[in-house]
C-alpha cells in the first residue's frame, strides 16, 4: 500500500469513530463522560474491555516477544483470569457498594483525605505511564510504515494521534469509548484472525497443522519450571500475572470506569468472567501469530527490522503485513487493527486520566454546576498534552515495550495494591497523614531490590513477582502506622 492509502484509510477509520462519538455524545453532561448513566450493556462493556486490555501492547510487541521467550507469556495469562475472578467477587461488589465515580474515592471512606489522593496520584502515574507505552508503540509502527516515508516527525505523528483521540472523546466521553471500543476490538481480532489465516497459507498449513508441526515445537513451549531465576519462570509470571490483573484492571479507574457504567453490579461481574475467558483464547492467537511471523521470517531469511539504530522485534508484524507482498487483504486489515490497537487503550486513558483528576483532585462534584463541564473540559485538554509529552519521552527508551511496560507497572501499581489490600483484608485504621510516605517508601525499596547487583542476587532476574512484593511492603508499611486499638 501506498502512503496516500494508508491515510485515506486512517481518515475513513476517523471518520467511523466521530460518527460514534456525534451519536453517543449529543449529552455532554458530566454524569456521561464520567459514568454513561450507568446504562451500558454488559457484553457490549465486555467485548469493548477485550480490546482496551489487549491495546497495542499485545498487537504489536506480544507477537513480537516469542523469539525471546516462545508461548511463556501464557503463563501469566492463565494469572491473570485468576485475579479477574478476585476483581469480580470482591472489588466491582465493593465498587457498586460504594456507588463510586472514582473508585479511589473507597480509599477516602476507608482510611482518611491523604490515602485518597496517595491512591489517585499512584494512579495516575500509573496510567499516563502505561498509556504513553502503549500509544507510543503504535505510533512507532505508523512512523515505521508511513509517516517516515513521507517527512513526517515523530513527535508530529504523536501529536496528531492525540489530538484525533481528543476529537471523539471531548464530549460522549466514556459512553462514547464503551461503544468505539467495541468497534476497535473487533478490527483488531479481525487482523489478527486474517494474518493467521494468510500467513499459514503462504506455508501452505491449516492453523491445527501449524500448531502439530516441528517449526511450532520449537517456537511454542507454554511452561518454564526448570529455572527459578529466569524471567520465564512458572511461578513468577503466574503469581505476577494475578497481581497484574487485580492492580491493571481491578486497581485502575481506566478499566474499572467501563465497568461502572453497567446497570448494576450483577451484569458488571458477567462482564468481567466473560472478558476473562475471551482473553485466554485471544491471547493464545496473538502468541501463535507471533509463531507464524518468526517461522515465515526464517523461511524467507526476512530480517528483523531496525529503526534508529535499533533491532525492534515489535515491528516484524508491520514488516511481514505491509513490505513481504502477502496481499492488500493483510494490509489494509493490518492498517485498521493498528489503528483500533492504538485508540482502543489510549481513548479510555485519556477519558479515566481526566476523570481522575477532576474528580481526586479538582473535587469537581463538589463545585457549582456551572463551572463543572468547562473546567473538565479543560482538564481533558491538560491531559491530552501530557501524553504527547511522554509518549515522545519514551521514544528515548530501548527494548521489547511489553516488558518495559510491565516492568513499569510492577513499581506504581504496587502502592495501590498494598492500599487496597490493606483496607479490604484489615480493620485497622492507620495514621492516614503518613500513606503517601510509606507508598513512595514501598515503591524506592522494590527499585533498590531489582537494582542490586549480581555480587548480591546472583543469577536471579526479578520479573512480575516485584509487584505483590512491592504490594506486601506497602501492607507492611501501613501496618507500621496503624492506630493503636
Amino acid at each position: 500500500m501506498t502512503p496516500i492509502s494508508i491515510l485515506i484509510l486512517i481518515i475513513a477509520y476517523f471518520g467511523v469513530l466521530i460518527l460514534i462519538s456525534y451519536l453517543t455524545g449529543k449529552d455532554d453532561s458530566n454524569a456521561v463522560f464520567f459514568k454513561a448513566k450507568q446504562q451500558s450493556p454488559w457484553y457490549v462493556v465486555a467485548f469493548g474491555m477485550i480490546g482496551a486490555s489487549l491495546s497495542g501492547v499485545t498487537f504489536i510487541s506480544v507477537p513480537g516477544m516469542i523469539g525471546g521467550q516462545q508461548f511463556a507469556y501464557m503463563q501469566g495469562v492463565f494469572g491473570f483470569f485468576v485475579g479477574y475472578l478476585f476483581i469480580a467477587l470482591v472489588l466491582i461488589p465493593l465498587y457498586y457498594k460504594l456507588n463510586v465515580t472514582s473508585i479511589y474515592q473507597y480509599l477516602e471512606q476507608r482510611f482518611g483525605y491523604v490515602s485518597y489522593k496517595t491512591g489517585a496520584f499512584f494512579f495516575l502515574l500509573s496510567r499516563v505511564t502505561g498509556a504513553s507505552f502503549r500509544l507510543f508503540l503504535v505510533a512507532l509502527a505508523m512512523q515505521y510504515i508511513v509517516f517516515e516515508s513521507i517527512g513526517v516527525p515523530f513527535w508530529l505523528t504523536v501529536v496528531l494521534s492525540i489530538l484525533l483521540i481528543w476529537l471523539y472523546t471531548k464530549r460522549g466521553g466514556i459512553k462514547t469509548i464503551v461503544w468505539t471500543d467495541t468497534l476497535q476490538t473487533l478490527a483488531m481480532l479481525t487482523s489478527v484472525g486474517v494474518a493467521i489465516y494468510l500467513i499459514n497459507d503462504q506455508l501452505d498449513w491449516n492453523y491445527m497443522e501449524f500448531l502439530n508441526s516441528s517449526e511450532f515445537s520449537t517456537k511454542g513451549q507454554i511452561f518454564f519450571f526448570e529455572d527459578p531465576n529466569a524471567t520465564t519462570y512458572f511461578w513468577k509470571y503466574f503469581i505476577g500475572g494475578i497481581f497484574i490483573a487485580i492492580a491493571m484492571t481491578g486497581l485502575d479507574q481506566d478499566m474499572m470506569q467501563k465497568n461502572l457504567t453497567c446497570k448494576n453490579q450483577h451484569e458488571a461481574k458477567k462482564n468481567i468472567y466473560s472478558m476473562a475467558t475471551l482473553l485466554v483464547f485471544v491471547n493464545f492467537a496473538f502468541l501463535s501469530l507471533g509463531a507464524l511471523l518468526f517461522i515465515y521470517a526464517e523461511k524467507y531469511n526476512i530480517t528483523i527490522p531496525v529503526l534508529d539504530g535499533r533491532t525492534r522485534t515489535d515491528l516484524l508484524f508491520p514488516e511481514i503485513a505491509m513490505n513481504q507482498n502477502l496481499g492488500a487483504a493483510l494490509s489494509v486489515t493490518f492498517i485498521i487493527g493498528l489503528i483500533a490497537a492504538a485508540y482502543s487503550s489510549a481513548d479510555s486513558a485519556l477519558t479515566s486520566l481526566t476523570t481522575s483528576f477532576s474528580v481526586d483532585f479538582l473535587n469537581i462534584e463538589n463545585r457549582p454546576e456551572a463551572v463543572q463541564k468547562p473546567l473538565r473540559k479543560k482538564v481533558h485538554i491538560g491531559v491530552s498534552v501530557l501524553l504527547v509529552l511522554v509518549v515522545i519521552l519514551f521514544n528515548m527508551l530501548e527494548g521489547n515495550v511489553v516488558s518495559n511496560l510491565f516492568k513499569f507497572a510492577t513499581f506504581t501499581y504496587g502502592p495501590l495494591l498494598g492500599l487496597f489490600a490493606f483496607g479490604i483484608l484489615t480493620k485497622h485504621q492507620i495514621k492516614d497523614k503518613y500513606a503517601w510516605i510509606v507508598a513512595l517508601l514501598a515503591m524506592a525499596l522494590s527499585f533498590a531490590i531489582t537494582s542490586l547487583p549480581e555480587s548480591v542476587i546472583g543469577a536471579y532476574q526479578f520479573h512480575w513477582e516485584i509487584l505483590p512484593l512491592n504490594g506486601l511492603f506497602t501492607f507492611i508499611g501501613l501496618l507500621l502506622i496503624k492506630k493503636k486499638a
